[in-house]
């Protein structure tokens, strides 16, 4: 598969084609963040094991005729969203332990749509800033020109994005 050139629709369609499996899919962007993230710093967090096992349970509903807007398709979002037993810091260190104890309306409703969150993406901290360089994680970097910041309060989601780290 060409992930430089899939979107939601086309891994949707073969999904449910069974092309591939969710658990392929969502090992190649696994694979692609651990080769290309040193560099681009798009990631927060990574949550590959909770996302290989929502990804085999994409599968399994796909298997039984289920039938969800995004299901089994692996997706990031943005460390300012509260994310249910998955650490989110909003880029900032003054968060660097603490995990919700509930999902943001917007996560909430991705993961009813069958999503498989690959990880939390880096941010200005606190959304405050225009080039993720208030990150306490480190500036993202543009992957095309990694001399080169990928702009935005949400440089990471950006930079995951033009990296081919997830697929939205």
């Amino acid at each position: 598969m060409d992930i430089k050139k899939l979107t939601i629709a086309q891994a949707k369609k073969d999904l449910q084609a069974k092309k591939y499996s969710s658990v392929e899919l969502t090992q190649v962007y696994l694979d692609r963040i651990k080769k290309v993230e040193p560099k681009i710093k798009a990631f927060v967090t990574i949550t590959e094991e909770s996302a290989l096992q929502n990804a085999k349970d994409a599968d399994r509903k796909i298997a039984e005729g289920v039938d969800l807007p995004l299901l089994g398709i692996p997706l990031s979002i943005k460390d300012n969203f509260s994310t249910t037993g998955i650490r989110t810091t909003a880029s900032s260190k003054l968060l660097d332990t603490y995990i919700p104890p509930y999902d943001a309306t917007v996560v909430k409703k991705l993961k009813d749509a069958g999503m498989v969150l690959l990880g939390k993406t880096n941010m200005d901290a606190w959304a405050h800033g225009s080039s993720t360089e208030t990150s306490d994680y480190s500036a993202s970097r543009n992957p095309w020109n990694t001399d080169h910041l990928p702009g935005g309060s949400s440089g990471g989601a950006a930079a995951s994005m033009a990296a081919d780290e997830t697929l939205a």
